[in-house]
């Protein structure tokens, strides 16, 4: 099993500590690429590819994403049948 197979079944399972580094490694992976919103977004940032776009406030102080952004996300990932 490859470590992105890993990170992948990790990211299925809604877990509480998943960083926002994994989510960014594992949005590379299906495409998406990290920009921010706009000169004044502060935290937010948007991860887009060709058809599609995610747009979230990057986790802080910690690194953890929450758990309702991580599901909320895997909703939008297997709608369009990519996880």
């Amino acid at each position: 099993m490859s470590t992105i197979d890993k990170l992948k079944d990790r990211f299925k399972s809604i877990p509480s500590d998943f960083t926002f580094e994994e989510l960014v490694r594992l949005l590379n992976h299906y495409g998406y690429v990290m920009e921010n919103k706009g000169k004044t977004s502060g935290s937010r940032v948007v991860f887009t590819n060709n058809i599609d776009k995610i747009i979230m406030h990057k986790p802080h102080p910690e690194n953890v994403v929450k758990k309702a952004v991580v599901k909320a996300i895997l909703s939008s990932l297997s709608t369009k049948n990519l996880i």
